[in-house]
């Protein structure tokens, strides 16, 4: 038997990173990933964000690829949020998104970190977040 811990944190933002994602909103969003995530059997550890994007905490399997994962999470739940009606116009994610490998020595602080996604963003923007992101992981992200 194969075993495989390979864990990744995924945030992906709204198109044009507009703030529909209001707590209501994105409450209802984040149970319907988390229920999406154990119906294709996707190990998701953690998920949250704020007005205008999400972090995932997953533990990829031995036949998934972060591609795959980005695209099931967010092709659904943009489907979902559509289908239910929940944003005023039609819904998309933004296209691109940020990935990157998490130590199991880190993981509790990269759960604290997730789930407190609002505290952090009264103190710190989505952009100087990203900022950040770019400067430890050296890449740039497409703002778009």
């Amino acid at each position: 038997m194969s075993y495989i811990r390979m864990w990744v944190h995924l945030v992906f933002a709204t198109k044009n990173r507009a703030p529909l994602l209001s707590r209501e909103i994105r409450y209802k969003v984040q149970e319907h990933i988390i229920q999406n995530c154990k119906e294709k059997s996707i190990y998701l550890q953690a998920v949250n964000g704020y007005t205008d994007h999400i972090h995932c905490l997953i533990s990829l399997g031995k036949e998934q690829s972060i591609a795959k994962i980005a695209q099931l999470i967010k092709g659904e739940s943009s489907f979902w949020i559509n289908k239910h009606k929940l944003a005023n116009s039609q819904f998309t994610w933004q296209d691109d998104y940020f990935a990157v490998s998490v130590s199991e020595s880190v993981l509790p602080r990269v759960i604290d970190y997730i789930k407190n996604q609002e505290q952090h963003h009264a103190k710190k923007s989505f952009d100087d977040e990203i900022r950040e992101f770019e400067k430890i992981y050296g890449f740039l992200w497409n703002k778009n």
